[in-house]
């Protein structure tokens, strides 16, 4: 009898012991999913604007992929199984809510225990069709684009050197506490980018001062917080999303701007079509140049990188506005 309880008290024993034994198995493989090969922290970037934040405040601690793929057009990005596991295994995860849906809700979904959403460092604001200091028919555009940002705020805020240097301190204090091990190293790296934004902050508001005007014609109205900082307009043919369809009216206000505003170019981007900026161009008798959102970078690139791309930027806002 003794002997027939020692058995099952036995199997209880082995059973427990088998479970911590697993427990601590599946810790440790936790731990090991969210470390690279050569022990870096896996970390998982959106798109090429948290991809460069990740990058260059990581440092050499980081092993960074990017969900978007140079050349692919971010705002409709479709996930694959393999990247929806990337998402699972990864020790940090850097996005901004609102420029990606079906990235959004993979993150929410995902089992990652560092998420860190881009937008919540900052402040996000409404720019409609037009930016700078006028926001007339502003709700028209936030209706048509709901979706876009928190509640329909603009999510473009890398456009914007000061609140991009705002996403990056918030980004290297979450480095820090996901990797502590590092924290020195991420804190250093984080100064050393924000001097650098810093820097392209004073070449913009020095490059911009003095224009022949203030007013400039895009197809993606991506730069408003841009012309916001820098005292612009920003006339948009379309509104926030890129693939979106201007009306005939717009066309025609368009148009009215141009010839009131003294307009010399029509601005496109790499990532999507050039055709309705080249149109309205030919219409009304204007250049056409990039100006680039900097979504990703491809070999149409101004530039190698978030910098490079950025001067190349204003470098066509000063010739197209007349800088003095």
């Amino acid at each position: 009898m003794n002997v027939r309880r020692l058995i099952p008290a036995t199997a209880a024993a082995g059973a427990v012991t088998l479970g911590l034994v697993t427990l601590s198995a599946c810790s440790t493989s936790d731990a090991a999913d969210a470390k690279s090969g050569d022990g870096k922290l896996k970390v998982v970037a959106s798109f090429y604007p948290m991809q460069y934040l990740a990058e260059q405040i990581g440092g050499d601690h980081v092993a960074v992929s990017s969900l978007t793929k140079p050349g692919v057009e971010p705002h409709d990005l479709e996930l694959k199984p393999r990247q929806t596991a990337e998402l699972n295994e990864a020790g940090y995860i850097l996005y901004l809510k609102g420029v990606q849906p079906a990235v959004d809700k993979a993150i929410a979904q995902s089992e990652a225990k560092n998420k860190v959403d881009a937008a919540t460092l900052t402040k996000l604001e409404h720019h409609g069709t037009e930016g700078g200091h006028s926001h007339e028919g502003e709700e028209a555009g936030h209706d048509e684009h709901e979706g876009e940002g928190e509640a329909g705020a603009d999510p473009h805020i890398w456009l914007d050197p000061v609140k991009y240097a705002e996403v990056a301190k918030g980004v290297g204090k979450s480095l820090e506490k996901a990797d502590p091990d590092h924290a020195a190293d991420y804190k250093k790296n984080t100064d050393a980018l924000i001097t650098k934004l810093n820097g392209l902050n004073t070449a913009y508001q020095q490059g911009l001062k003095t224009t022949a005007t203030k007013t400039f014609i895009t197809t993606h109205s991506a730069f408003g917080y841009l012309a916001e900082r820098y005292g612009l307009d920003q006339e948009g043919i379309a509104g926030l999303d890129p693939e979106s369809e201007p009306s005939p009216a717009r066309i025609k206000e368009l148009q009215t701007i141009a010839k009131k505003d003294k307009v010399t170019t029509v601005f496109f981007e790499t990532l999507a079509s050039d055709k309705t900026a080249k149109t309205l161009a030919e219409d009304t008798g204007l250049k056409t140049d990039v100006l680039d959102p900097l979504e990703g970078i491809t070999d149409k690139s101004k530039g190698d990188d978030y910098l490079q791309v950025m001067e190349s930027n204003l470098a066509a806002l000063q010739k197209a506005l007349g800088a003095k």
